[in-house]
């Protein structure tokens, strides 16, 4: 199935290798050309002149796009190169409305929203759990080519249910940061030896993939991202927004958009969200950054 690869920032370039790696990469096309370029060399793979372009010569189009504006935007834009029997898999992360209004945008080709959770690693290995909004039959007929990207694909409704899945995974690890980063925060300020934290709290029942890959970096103060503080914190508006169709205000979300925002106010929005541990750490000192003692 010949597949075309729009975005190939953190999470799509490790996509079109594994798409690539697989035989289905047909070629990709890029906001910034220079990013496709570069793709381009290492694979031996056609950069389309424009998605209309790249649309029309493929029969599934994989997207990772950064917000909702750009998802409309490249849907508009593929516009003229979508034909019957040609899917679009959007794996961004966007709201549920988004993704209604993009695959109406999609006729008369068929749309899927696939949010994907896993991370840069799991980009990279191949291994990303897939949710996926919009009809079966669509999903059995590309699952061999979702194979090479995705280590669990789930159905969960009709077109948007993708996203919203996506809206619990984000409101989930939200609660995994805070708890991770301030628990750690907690233990250095109490002295301990915090890679034996890390690994016996790890193998008990508080054990956790966040603790597990972003642990021991958060507390040496590496926070190479990952999934960066500025997206999350854009998921956990959508999240809001999603929240207030209830009247209903989530507390989880609404500390970590402020803590968030801090960390973007002081420069941090492009650093993991594990830089949250930044926060935390500052709960535990005076003013001139000593640790307070008893």
């Amino acid at each position: 199935m010949k597949t075309g690869v729009i975005g190939l920032g953190a999470m799509g370039a490790p996509m079109a290798r594994n798409l690539h790696k697989a035989g289905y990469l047909e070629a990709v096309w890029n906001r910034s050309r220079d990013k496709a370029e570069q793709l381009s060399t290492e694979l031996g793979v056609r950069v389309a002149e424009n998605p209309a372009a790249l649309a029309a010569d493929c029969e599934l189009l994989v997207l990772s796009v950064s917000a909702d504006a750009d998802l409309l935007q490249v849907m508009r834009a593929l516009s003229p190169g979508l034909h019957p029997g040609c899917v679009v898999l959007d794996t961004s992360t966007v709201s549920r409305d988004t993704a209604i209004q993009a695959a109406a945008l999609a006729h008369p080709a068929a749309f899927l929203d696939a949010p994907v959770s896993g991370g840069i690693e799991g980009a990279r290995q191949g291994t990303l759990a897939m949710m996926i909004g919009g009809e079966a039959a669509l999903i059995e007929r590309i699952t061999p080519v979702l194979d090479a990207i995705a280590g669990r694909i789930e159905h969960m409704g009709p077109v948007g249910a993708g996203q919203a899945t996506k809206a619990v995974n984000q409101v989930m690890a939200a609660g995994i940061n805070q708890a991770v980063t301030e628990a750690l925060a907690f233990a250095a300020a109490l002295e301990l030896p915090l890679d034996k934290v890390i690994e016996v709290v790890g193998s008990g029942a508080a054990g956790n993939w966040f603790l597990a890959h972003r642990g021991a970096s958060m507390t040496q103060g590496q926070f190479d991202p990952g999934f960066r503080v500025a997206l999350h914190h854009k998921d956990l508006a959508i999240c809001k927004q999603m929240a207030e169709q209830f009247d209903v205000a989530l507390p989880l979300v609404e500390m970590t958009l402020i803590h968030y925002h801090r960390l973007m106010q002081a420069g941090f929005g492009d650093e993991d969200i594990s830089a949250l541990f930044r926060e935390k750490q500052a709960l535990f000192r005076h003013a001139d950054g000593i640790p307070k003692r008893p």
